[in-house]
């Protein structure tokens, strides 16, 4: 019998894997695909960066090499090549995490995992033979897929999900992407950079629509820049592959039907729980209406021995949030006593710029009541952004009245996917901004951003705007 069973093999699945063992537990793994590593490595999080950073490349090769003094001629797209680095981006990443599990004496077993009773999980190969693995502690880490809209049929072919978009074999001429969330937007940045025009139709008034809204009117600026075109508060009511041309119509809240036509539809309306066939009755664990595994605040079920992480229990959908389940599942089990602090785990939005956020929004702290200041910087004023060519956006940051602790971080620009560390660190000690404002940062680099801001939100001081 095993001290811990993992059932899927993602970032929260493999983490908790590999922290049980490293606590001495005897563990198992068991995934349903070839590779392990879930959505987020196989069609998801690596390889969507790996063509957003090829595209930014060809990308600024168009637009921006020329002005840097760097003169190209024949300039194109080989988008099979593009395609085939991002599958060895993928490959790399994936061999990666079958090391880890030998190297930490996991046993990995492929196959689709569904539960027989509390302390046991069949497992159901391709060729249809199973067999039932027992263990004292059982985490539920089977992730999320792509959700959809009752009335769109998705073909894969014109009308497809983002694990199709990854994969194109033509730079579509006209995408339409329904929904302006994360996904959405990286993967149209992805087309639009290499020339493809591009459609939002968001039903929402705005784009990433759960950040703080001053992120999505910047984003929303520097995509128009690149061609898109926006459709927010339209609500889709049809989807028709006419062969070669897809057809979209959509209701503009005035009561007027809207029609878009391009070559390819990109349904990115959010993920939903996977627990199909999980079997999760047989065991007594409760999954709710919306398909999520219901857990407490240790992550536990109502069934003492079963555990959940990830995108399969609420929460954002996120990589590292479900890493930081996983680790705490496994400690917990261990008999540790470890904490997550939800309100600072960073979101991030790969786009150029990039958009990262940590902390409570301006719409939360309005909606609280917590009297706040708020104190901006914007990139057009770094002399590191305007060396790379990269003034679009401002570090956002908003500390409290009364004590100036800062309660969120909020950025558009270049790199602050790696900026926001530096914010989750900060809020993580309960630093304030005159904390922030009186550490020195080197110069010149993106990072001064972030002082200023904080120098803005402690009686207006920033020193170079």
């Amino acid at each position: 019998m095993y001290d811990v069973i993992v059932i899927g093999s993602g970032p929260g699945g493999y983490v908790a894997a590999i922290r049980a063992a490293q606590l001495g537990m005897k563990t198992v793994i068991i995934e349903k695909y070839p590779t392990l590593g879930g959505t987020c490595l196989n069609v998801g999080c690596i390889p969507s960066k790996a063509l957003l950073d090829s595209s930014e490349h060809y990308h600024n090769a168009a637009h921006t090499f020329k002005t840097h003094g760097i003169n190209l001629s024949g300039l194109k797209v080989d988008l099979k090549q593009m395609i085939a680095r991002k599958e060895e981006v993928v490959k790399q990443n994936v061999d990666g995490i079958q090391f880890l599990m030998k190297k930490n004496k996991i046993d990995v077993h492929q196959g689709f995992g569904s539960f027989v009773d509390k302390n046991t999980v069949k497992v159901t190969k391709e060729d249809g033979s199973s067999e039932n693995i027992q263990g004292k502690n059982i985490i539920i880490a089977t992730g999320s897929k792509p959700a959809s809209l009752p009335f769109i049929k998705i073909d894969k072919e014109r009308i497809i999900t983002s694990t199709e978009a990854l994969k194109m074999k033509e730079i579509p001429k006209h995408l339409i992407v329904i929904g302006g969330g994360v996904i959405g937007m990286e993967l149209g940045s992805v087309y639009g950079r290499l020339g493809a025009k591009v459609s939002v139709v968001e039903f929402m008034d705005a784009i990433i629509p759960s950040m703080d809204r001053t992120m999505g009117k910047e984003l929303q600026k520097s995509l128009k820049k690149l061609g898109f075109d926006f459709y927010l508060k339209h609500k889709v009511t049809a989807v028709e592959n006419k062969g070669k041309e897809v057809i979209i119509k959509a209701d503009n809240g005035k009561g007027e039907v809207v029609e878009i036509k391009g070559d390819y539809v990109l349904v990115s309306i959010g993920r939903r729980p996977y627990t199909d066939g999980l079997n999760a009755e047989a065991a007594g664990v409760k999954v709710n209406e919306r398909g999520q595994v219901e857990v407490d605040d240790h992550l536990r079920t109502n069934i003492p021995n079963i555990y959940a992480i990830g995108d399969v229990v609420k929460g954002a959908m996120l990589a590292h949030k479900a890493e930081e389940e996983g680790v705490f599942v496994a400690e917990s089990i261990a008999g540790q006593k470890p904490h997550i602090n939800y309100l600072l785990i960073p979101g991030v939005v790969y786009t150029w710029p990039e958009v990262a956020s940590v902390g409570y929004t301006e719409e939360q702290l309005k909606e609280k009541g917590i009297a706040y200041k708020t104190g901006k910087f914007p990139f057009m004023a770094s002399g590191r952004a305007r060396a790379s060519m990269d003034t679009d956006g401002l570090v956002k940051v908003l500390a409290d009245a009364k004590t100036d602790e800062i309660l969120g971080v909020h950025m558009i620009g270049p790199r602050t996917a790696d900026m926001i560390a530096e914010a989750v660190v900060a809020m993580e000690y309960r630093a304030s901004a005159e904390d922030i404002a009186r550490m020195s940062h080197a110069h010149p680099t993106y990072t001064e951003a972030f002082k200023e801001a904080c120098l803005a939100a402690t009686d207006n001081r920033a020193l170079h705007i």
